[in-house]
């Protein structure tokens, strides 16, 4: 035990003293939190009205265009033969609408000129616009009040679903979020570290270092000594990007001082108290479902599962390392067969999030190399209780199982130089060893 401690200290000391990992440790986070930053502001800032120029040659869109748009400021002009840039130059416009005269009960054509070509967001708006008055113009020719029928058609219904089993009020879509968003974090840490341990594996292995190290510890004691030392370096890394990205965002407010204002440049203070009440409101019910939501079971299973992949598949990874000499074309065959569980894991976890009581999602959350990922997309729906340990224990055994496996090919593979190992070798030594 003594000696696996030593390996794990080594094995962690070792890297988080890199340069590489002080610098991905602390450029990460600064570089998510100004990626974001920049698309937020440079987003903001670029909120401009585009000036639009309209020839209606038939009247009937004639000051009925929708004005009160932030985006868009409408001008409307008298028919002129000059050329379309001369148009938008006199007029000082970016965008020129123009509605032909109408043959047959329809505008002959309507055209839409800018520099450069028209955006998806102008053309979606005067398309948006142009049908809206037309379509009053014919109810209003049939006698039909548009006004009642838009009341009816913005009616909906508040439709609330509720857990039989704790009687509480559920939100899909935060379930949905907060599922994805574990599973997939799961799957990235899983593929990440688990390469960094065949990395790791391989390197010592190309090195000789595993020699010299097997001369003194068994080779159990190496493989569990690099997965436990490797994944302590891993939850320090995560855990200094979570307080990194916390502390860069809450000064992002003194880093750039009209971010939080910009949007709010000229409304006034009676529209900003009302801005601020609507999305107060809205805000509250969501709010009061992430509270509502059992955090201590999803934290708690978050970490178990978290650990349990990792360690699952860290000692696959291993043995494959153990496997691998210097050809990165031997590394990526051997690979395939690891990676593809947890690629097929991720698939059934989409699936999982539309229907957690899917039979494909039940057997993923079961399975053990695919359920770390996949059962965390079920958690939050509120699964049965029974599903999760019958599934923590199958991932227990699983890991037991694989360790067991993982080291049988390790203590051989480890010391085998020079040559090209095959499946059917590995299949020899599990079986003799």
């Amino acid at each position: 035990m003594l000696k696996t401690w030593l390996i794990i200290q080594r094995e962690y000391l070792t890297r988080v003293r890199k340069k590489s990992f002080l610098v991905t440790t602390f450029l990460i986070p600064i570089a998510m939190v100004a990626i974001s930053s920049i698309m937020i502001f440079m987003a903001v800032k670029s909120e401009q009205k585009q000036r639009i120029a309209v020839i209606d040659e038939t009247g009937v869109f004639t000051n009925k265009l929708d004005t009160t748009s932030s985006s868009y400021e409408i001008k409307y002009i008298a028919k002129s033969n000059d050329e379309k840039h001369t148009v938008l130059e006199k007029n000082e416009s970016d965008i020129l609408l123009h509605i032909y005269p109408i043959h047959n009960g329809v505008p002959d054509s309507i055209h839409i000129y800018k520099d450069g070509g028209v955006s998806l967001n102008a053309k979606q708006f005067l398309n948006s616009e142009v049908n809206n008055v037309f379509q009053m113009k014919q109810m209003q020719d049939a006698g039909i009040n548009k006004e009642k029928i838009d009341s009816i058609t913005e009616l909906s219904l508040d439709v609330k679903s509720f857990d039989l089993q704790s009687n509480k009020e559920t939100n899909t879509e935060i379930s949905t979020v907060i599922g994805y968003a574990m599973g997939f974090l799961i799957y990235l840490v899983i593929l990440i570290y688990g390469m960094g341990v065949m990395r790791g594996v391989s390197e010592e292995k190309t090195n000789r270092i595993a020699e010299v190290i097997i001369s003194s510890v068994k080779p159990f004691q190496l493989m569990m000594g690099k997965i436990v030392g490797i994944a302590l370096v891993g939850l320090t890394q995560f855990i200094l990007w979570l307080v990194l990205t916390g502390v860069l965002h809450s000064f992002l407010p003194f880093l750039i001082p009209g971010l939080g204002l910009s949007s709010s440049v000229g409304m006034s203070t009676a529209e900003m108290q009302q801005a601020q009440s609507a999305s107060a409101s809205q805000l509250a019910p969501m709010l009061q479902m992430l509270y509502s939501q059992n955090w201590i079971l999803l934290i708690g299973c978050f970490l178990f599962y978290f650990l349990g992949g990792y360690f699952i598949y860290a000692a696959m990874f291993a043995a494959v390392g153990s496997l691998v000499n210097e050809d990165p074309q031997e590394a990526q065959q051997m690979t395939l067969p690891v990676t593809m569980p947890i690629i097929i894991a991720f698939f059934i976890m989409m699936t999982a999030t539309r229907d957690p009581n899917s039979t494909l999602a039940v057997f993923g959350s079961m399975f053990p190399l695919t359920s770390p990922i996949v059962m965390m997309a079920r958690i939050p729906y509120g699964i049965p209780g029974w599903q999760i340990a019958l599934s923590m224990l199958f991932l227990v055994l699983g890991f037991i199982g694989m360790t067991w496996l993982g080291a049988k090919i390790y203590r051989t593979g480890i010391l085998m130089y020079g040559k090209k190992v095959t499946w059917k070798e590995v299949y020899k030594w599990i079986r003799y060893s």
